[in-house]
């Protein structure tokens, strides 16, 4: 019998192990994973950033576990020899119609309590001489790391503690009682006292199996990925972002250095036929159908018609994604980019067609499910993690669970 059974080996599930064991060393621990790997899906395939929080609504989750976990997450790599960068990025009014969006982003940026400063042009052009801009913002404290080798050493840190992460283990049924949780994976019955569940592009089904149907779903977007030719790398000093399109839910293209070197410039964002889908010919019929008959979809679809056409045409049209990259790096060409790996973005919409914009977090009798942690959610999952354990009342004073 665990005290703690965990869903899923991403970096949030990862850390809220991790939190487990800061709290209570001698807590029984387990995580179940269906890939035959952690961090298989969206951790494994994040475009790497330290995120500073700049985005989002002051006093939200996001704002405030971005803006703690830029540090935490900093001084984890610092303490266990991560290779990271707090390189700091700059956020680009490409034009005189978005001078006042920037202007509203710096100032939130003051409302999240960051150092942000404003550019001018000049002051850009010697940050990054190669970019169009008007004026920018300078986001000092964001950085870059691999956070596929963030969670292997989390992993390492859990099994040190005694914790146990079972892979190719995919859950089938959950029966969740007032002091057991009983969860049925392919392999094998796992009993314990707890459930968290942290399965990210399927954690709405995990939460419908434990027997709560929330009013949300997840919808899978991709994003599509070119890097730069090596001899074109010195295009880009650090981390570039345009000035986020009010009228669409996504950050637009923008460039990322990389820790190994590399420059990423993306990425769109499209419907993904299959949750886990990763190229455009990848279609899952249960996941297709789910989305397809989900009323909230076609409201948002509706309501985005115009900014989501052109996101599939630049997702057919290398043409056409290259003119939107110009807009900000107007010396690059075609043949300058060179296709890389997609990552899917677990996107939790409601019925009504609003998109869960923050963390959201169910609480069960047994069990407490995260069902929504999108972008900045691997800069936050230090943070994320010892959230979800302040909401586990037994963990509280330290005990096992077994003993109360």
């Amino acid at each position: 019998m665990y005290d703690y059974i965990i869903v899923g080996a991403g970096i949030v599930g990862l850390s809220v192990g991790m939190a487990i064991y800061e709290k209570n060393p001698d807590a029984k621990v387990v995580l179940l994973e269906k890939e035959k790997k952690v961090a298989a899906h969206q951790t494994g395939h994040n475009s790497g950033v330290i995120h500073s929080g700049i985005y989002y609504k002051p006093g939200s989750y996001k704002a405030r576990f971005a803006r703690q976990g830029n540090r935490s997450m900093a001084e984890f790599c610092e303490t266990h020899n991560i290779d990271h960068d707090i390189c700091g990025k700059v956020i680009v009014a490409s034009n005189e119609r978005e001078l006042p969006l920037l202007e509203d982003l710096y100032q939130r940026g003051l409302q999240n309590e960051l150092a942000v400063r404003k550019l001018t042009r000049e002051e850009l052009k010697e940050k990054e001489p190669y970019v169009n801009g008007l004026e920018a913002i300078h986001v000092p404290m964001a950085g870059i790391v691999n956070y596929g080798k963030v969670s292997e050493k989390m992993g390492e840190i859990i099994r040190r503690h005694g914790g146990e992460i079972k892979l190719s283990n995919e859950v089938r049924s959950i029966t969740e009682l007032k002091d057991e949780v009983a969860v049925e994976t392919d392999r094998e019955t796992v009993k314990g006292r707890y459930l968290i569940n942290c399965a990210g592009l399927q954690s709405d089904r995990i939460a419908r199996l434990a027997g709560y149907h929330v009013d949300l779903k997840i919808v899978p977007f991709r994003g599509e990925y070119y890097k730069l030719k090596e001899e074109k790398k010195g295009l880009v000093n650090n981390l570039i972002y345009p000035v986020p399109n009010p009228n669409f839910p996504f950050l637009g293209v923008h460039f990322t250095r990389m820790i190994g070197g590399a420059v990423d410039v993306g990425p769109n964002a499209v419907l993904s036929l299959k949750r886990e889908g990763y190229k455009k010919t990848d279609f899952h019929l249960r996941d297709f159908a789910e989305v397809m008959g989900y009323p909230g979809f076609w409201k948002i679809a509706s309501k985005y018609m115009k900014e989501g056409l052109d996101e599939m045409v630049r997702s057919f049209s290398k043409k056409k994604f290259v003119e939107n990259v110009q807009q900000l790096m107007p010396d690059i060409q075609e043949d300058d980019l060179v296709p890389a790996e997609a990552g899917v973005r677990a996107q939790a919409l409601q019925s009504d067609g609003s998109l869960v914009d923050d963390f959201f977090i169910v609480n069960g009798k047994s069990s407490i499910h995260v069902c929504n942690a999108p972008s900045p959610a691997a800069t936050a999952s230090i943070e994320i993690g010892r959230e979800i354990v302040r909401k586990i009342p037994a963990l509280q004073d330290g005990r096992s669970l077994a003993a109360i």
